[in-house]
């Protein structure tokens, strides 16, 4: 499943190539055919992220709520557009570009109010402007639940998924069973902090790196990280394969069900 940085990324996306002009709306599939014919033609207002969740705006107005789920796929090419196929669920065709929508866990037109909702029942997003950290360290202060399982939690921090919560646990030391409420509030606002800035590097770069300068492959001297996902990592997906700061082997366990990565030695309980 996508995380937040690439949501984010898709909602810049969306409002270079349609923002301020009218697009096309088509459902090749049929599944979306009543809210692409309600939106047809108006002009793209504006486009929003929150967590996991992306807000394309229109005129009158109406908001398609997309949230890609493990299987959703979002791609973009320039016209003239090919024939789409019956798998695209929303084709979206401006004056240049075009955008096709695959697969997604939800497409669906709904109002201002039903994404206020949305907006209500999410954590903060640390890739949103004035979005407060207080608000999730309320919860977890006071949770008795795994400090893992809680950052995987959309209502206490939108927007985190496997690879930014194992990464940000190492970066900062915190073993990943530790209790919530037994997280220090410093801690916490360095995790978020954190967290803040490696999801815009994310969206910048469009990958997830999450190494520091100093355990860079060039830094030290060791080979680049080969795997599907990209990107420079300390825990994530190296189960059994050696810590780069002390040599340890990173463990995994499947914990809210997902797999967790971390390395025993540098996350002491």
């Amino acid at each position: 499943m996508p995380e937040g940085h690439t949501i984010h990324r898709l909602a810049a996306d969306h409002y270079e190539r349609f923002g301020g002009r009218p697009v096309r709306a088509s459902s090749p599939q049929g599944k979306f055919s009543d809210g692409a014919a309600l939106i047809d033609a108006r002009p793209m207002t504006s486009t929003e992220a929150h967590g996991k969740h992306l807000f394309l705006g229109f005129d009158g107005p109406a908001w398609i709520h997309i949230h890609l789920g493990l299987f959703g796929k979002l791609g973009f090419g320039t016209t003239p557009a090919p024939p789409s196929t019956d798998t695209v669920r929303l084709r979206l065709l401006g004056e240049s570009d075009y955008a096709d929508l695959r697969g997604p866990t939800t497409c669906a037109l709904i109002t201002d109010a039903e994404k206020q909702a949305i907006h209500a029942r999410l954590g903060p997003d640390p890739l949103r402007p004035g979005d407060d950290p207080d608000k999730a360290w309320h919860r977890i202060s006071r949770s008795r639940t795994t400090i893992a399982a809680l950052l995987m939690d959309q209502k206490v921090v939108a927007g985190v998924g496997n690879v930014y919560r194992a990464e940000v646990l190492f970066r900062h030391g915190i073993d990943p069973y530790r209790a919530g409420k037994d997280v220090t509030r410093a801690e916490w606002d360095a995790m978020w902090a954190d967290l803040a800035a490696l999801m815009r590097e994310g969206v910048r770069h469009n990958r997830i790196d999450t190494v520091r300068p100093e355990h860079t492959p060039e830094a030290m001297n060791r080979a680049p990280r080969v795997d599907d996902h990209g990107g420079e990592v300390y825990v994530y997906r190296r189960a059994s394969m050696p810590c780069h700061l002390c040599g340890t082997e990173i463990r995994t366990a499947p914990l809210a069900a997902r797999n967790l990565f971390w390395c025993p030695t540098c996350q002491k309980p």
